[in-house]
């Protein structure tokens, strides 16, 4: 694999500044083109938002270079007017909502009665998506998300690090609200799941992104995990043929199942099937069992490679440079809650944005229009 070199990242940026020159002009920035990735920041009140939905939060968001946002959805069903009410908001600040996480149908992860009551719901809310202009609606299904694996190691300068070591919880019994769930159980409800709510969302114009199962474990306190292998993502596409049965495509989640995040991009990508972008870097020790989630710019993944294939692809839609590394100017803010052992806030994400922009310019500069 492609590894990242110095060399090589400086060669783009002098390629992207010559192209620039050429064009009698300054260097455009990504939105100035069409069909690139939208980096993006979480906003609201959830523990990873980089400001809330107000003057100051959309403030913070803006002064990075940020135009688009995800954050987390009202409880369901959603009302279209409620949408409308905070992509105005947002509108006002000069963001645009590009990606709304739905959750809020435990029945139908479980498969309980009860379910097609959540389900309709869901597809309500689908619609007011739709009719909103919301373009995608982002989900779990877990049975359980093993966060309990997670620790802290201290990376350089003493910055915080996001571990995950499986030997930690591979015997932690069910919790008596979740129980235990068979590979094929979990399968058999996301798919009642799809093959309910895809033709809603396809017929409303909007794409739903599953996130993968992270850690990727393969059991979550007993239970079966559907998007923990590579497998499991090119199953899940195939249940309902459409792209509005999309993924999130996480390149730090692909390195940790011991996948090439170049080719899984690439292979998703040609399905149309990259409905969201997770970017983010990892080292593994042994895959889906034991990693470190490191800075944006160290690790096991071609982070260069990946932003130049979702280029290549024309991917249009949001990039989120997710999960800062703790650094001490965070830490010590008297209002900073880390949202995982080792991770940072808005300084942390400042440097992610950062390095995801210079990426992104120099993968325009490097791959053929």
């Amino acid at each position: 694999m492609h590894r990242l070199s110095r060399r090589h990242i400086l060669g783009a940026l002098g390629a992207a500044a010559l192209a620039g020159s050429a064009r009698g002009r300054e260097q455009p920035t990504s939105a100035e083109y069409t069909g690139v990735p939208r980096i993006c920041l979480e906003v609201g009140g959830g523990g990873l938002a980089a400001g809330r939905v107000d003057a100051a939060g959309m403030r913070r968001v803006r002064q990075l270079g940020v135009t688009h946002v995800a954050m987390g959805g009202p409880p369901i069903p959603w009302d279209e007017s409620q949408l409308r009410a905070v992509m105005s908001t947002l509108q006002e600040g000069g963001l645009t909502l590009g990606n709304m996480m739905i959750s809020g149908f435990t029945k139908t992860l479980y498969g309980q009665p009860g379910r097609d009551e959540e389900i309709e719901k869901v597809r309500a809310s689908l619609r007011a998506a739709g009719r909103a202009g919301l373009p995608v609606v982002e989900y779990n299904f877990y049975a359980h998300r093993i966060v309990e694996g997670y620790y802290e190691e201290t990376g350089r300068g003493g910055a915080g690090l996001t571990a995950f070591d499986n030997d930690r919880v591979k015997g932690l019994p069910a919790l008596p609200n979740e129980g235990v769930h068979s590979l094929e159980d979990m399968w058999r409800n996301v798919t009642y799941f799809l093959q309910a709510v895809i033709p809603v969302a396809q017929e409303a114009g909007v794409r739903m992104a599953l996130h993968p199962n992270d850690p990727p474990a393969p059991l979550s306190r007993g239970s079966g995990q559907i998007m923990a292998t590579l497998e499991g993502w090119k199953r899940l596409v195939k249940i309902v043929d459409s792209t509005s049965n999309g993924i999130t495509f996480d390149c730090g989640v692909t390195r940790e199942m011991g996948e090439n995040p170049p080719e899984v991009c690439r292979y998703f990508g040609a399905l149309d099937r990259i409905n969201h972008v997770h970017y983010r870097n990892v080292k593994v020790r042994a895959p889906y069992e034991k990693y470190t989630e490191v800075f944006i710019d160290e690790g096991a993944v071609d982070m260069f490679a990946v932003m130049q294939e979702l280029v290549r692809q024309k991917y249009p839609r949001l990039l989120y440079p997710e999960h800062p590394r703790a650094l001490d100017y965070d830490r010590e803010r008297p209002d900073f809650k880390p949202f995982y052992p080792g991770g940072g806030g808005y300084a942390g994400f400042a440097y992610n944005v950062g390095y995801a922009k210079a990426m992104l310019q120099a993968a325009i500069a490097t791959v053929p229009a």
